[in-house]
């Protein structure tokens, strides 16, 4: 009887994790569908992302005839070493290995450090 319990009670857990549709569903062909996509709602089996960049990103595809998302004109890059620079930093030209965020904010949030002074 514990064991079905404990069966049910994991069940209900798993499903009320995934009832809410992410943002982004990357299906098992690598096809990156937004809420826009036509295929979004038929996407059953996908990996969750948060963004159609970070999708993008993985290694995901736009669906055929999809414009890409606009990347920011400066965007702060976290370098491999966890050190978010914006434009204003004197190493930001030289780092070529980064993540990008929108903001110094989303950088430091990510887990980044602003750079020394």
């Amino acid at each position: 009887m514990l064991k079905k319990t404990l069966i049910a009670i994991a069940t209900i857990t798993a499903l009320s994790v995934f009832a809410a549709d992410p943002a982004v569903k990357k299906s098992d062909s690598g096809i990156c569908h937004d809420a826009s996509s036509s295929s979004y709602g038929n996407t059953k089996k996908f990996t969750p992302f948060n963004s159609m960049d970070e999708c993008i990103k993985s290694g995901g595809k736009l669906p055929a005839g999809a414009k890409a998302p606009a990347a920011a004109a400066d965007p702060v890059k976290k370098s491999d070493s966890g050190i978010c620079h914006d434009k204003s930093s004197p190493h930001y030209e030289k780092t070529k290995n980064f993540t990008p965020f929108n903001s110094m904010d989303e950088c430091v949030k990510s887990g980044g450090k602003p750079p020394k002074k």
